[in-house]
C-alpha cells in the first residue's frame, strides 16, 4: 500500500472504528452538556458581553495560525512551495480536519497539495510525518518548560517497573513482526528527510520555528479568551493547561477534537480553580474563533482549491 493510500483511503475496518469512537465520545459530550447545561447557559451569556478588544486579539492569533503552518510546512519540504496556495492549503486543511476524525482531513489535503507541487507520493508523506514528529517535540518541550514554570498544575502518573517492562515488551514483539519491517523502511525515509531539511539551515528554522508559534499561538487564542471573559487563572497556567489538555484530547480520535478537546478543557480549567460560568466561556470563546467561525470560510477556500486543480 502507498503512503497516499493510507492516508486518503484507510480500510474500511479501520474507517468504522474511528468512526464508533467519534459517536460514542460526541454523545458522551452531549450528556455532559446536557447535564451541565445551566453552565454552559451562563458561560455563552458570559461571552456575549466580553471584552471585544481581547476577543479581536484571540481572532488575530487564530488566523496567524495558518500562516506558521504554512511555514512549518515549507520546512518540512526542500523544494520551494507556491506561498499563496500553501496558506490557503492549510486553511481548507484546518476545515477539512473539523470533518473527519484523527487528522484524517487535514492529511489528505496536504498531501494531495504537495503531489500537486511535484512531489512523489512517499516524499509528501514524509514530509507530513517530519511536520508531525516537530509539532509534537515542539509540544512537549513546552508543556515541560511551562510545567517548570507552575509547578504543582499537572500531576503525572507514576509508572511502575512493571508498567515499564510490559511496554519494553511489546516493543520487542513489533520489532519482529513481519509489519514492522515496512515500518522501518517508512522510518528509515523519514529519518532521511528529517536530515536533508536540517542541511538547510533556513528550512530547518521554518520547521520549527513555525512549529513553535503555531502552537503558542493556540494557547495564545486562549489565553486571549479568558481575559475578555476574566478568567482568574495565569497566563501561564492557561497555557499550560490548554497544552496538557489538547495533547491528551488528540488521543481520541474526533473531528477537531469536537468533544474531547472541549470536555478536556474545561476539566482542565475548573479542576485548576476556575469558575465554571468562566471555564465554559473561554472553551466556547476558543471554540468560536478557531473552529466555527472559519470553518465556512475555509470549506469554501477548500471546494475552490479542488476546483482550480490545486488539491
Amino acid at each position: 500500500m502507498t503512503p497516499e493510500q493510507v492516508l486518503v483511503a484507510p480500510g474500511r475496518r479501520h474507517v468504522y472504528w474511528h468512526s464508533a469512537l467519534t459517536v460514542v465520545v460526541l454523545v458522551g459530550a452531549a450528556c455532559l452538556a446536557h447535564r451541565h447545561w445551566p453552565v454552559l447557559e451562563r458561560g455563552a451569556v458570559r461571552l456575549a458581553v466580553a471584552d471585544q478588544g481581547w476577543l479581536l486579539v484571540g481572532g488575530t492569533a487564530a488566523a496567524a495560525t495558518w500562516i506558521c503552518a504554512a511555514l512549518a510546512q515549507q520546512g518540512a519540504v526542500v523544494r520551494r512551495l507556491p506561498q499563496g496556495r500553501l496558506v490557503a492549503a492549510q486553511f481548507a486543511a484546518c476545515a477539512a480536519n473539523h470533518l473527519l476524525p484523527a487528522g484524517l482531513g487535514a492529511g489528505a489535503v496536504n498531501l494531495r497539495f504537495l503531489m500537486r507541487c511535484g512531489l512523489p507520493a512517499g516524499r509528501a508523506a514524509s514530509a507530513l510525518a517530519v511536520k508531525g514528529a516537530a509539532a509534537v517535540v515542539v509540544r512537549a518541550a513546552l508543556i515541560v518548560v511551562l510545567a517548570l514554570a507552575c509547578p504543582g498544575v499537572l500531576r503525572f502518573p507514576r509508572l511502575s517497573a512493571g508498567i515499564l517492562a510490559a511496554g519494553a515488551v511489546v516493543v520487542v514483539c513489533l520489532a519482529v513482526v513481519p509489519a514492522w519491517s515496512r515500518c522501518r523502511r517508512a522510518l528509515a525515509a523519514v529519518v532521511a528527510d528529517f536530515r536533508a531539511v536540517h542541511a538547510n539551515p533556513s528550512r530547518a528554522a521554518a520547521l520549527w520555528g513555525g512549529s513553535l508559534v503555531f502552537a503558542v499561538l493556540h494557547a495564545l487564542v486562549l489565553i486571549a479568551v479568558g481575559q475578555a471573559v476574566a478568567l482568574p487563572l495565569s497566563p501561564a497556567r492557561v497555557a499550560l493547561l490548554y497544552l496538557a489538555a489538547s495533547s491528551a484530547a488528540a488521543l481520541l480520535p474526533t473531528p477537531g477534537g469536537l468533544g474531547s478537546l472541549d470536555a478536556a478543557l474545561a476539566l482542565a480549567l475548573t479542576a485548576s480553580g476556575a469558575p465554571g460560568a468562566a471555564a465554559a466561556s473561554a472553551v466556547l470563546g476558543y471554540r468560536l474563533l478557531t473552529v466555527w467561525l472559519p470553518l465556512v470560510p475555509g470549506l469554501v477556500v477548500l471546494t475552490v482549491l479542488i476546483r482550480s486543480k490545486a488539491l
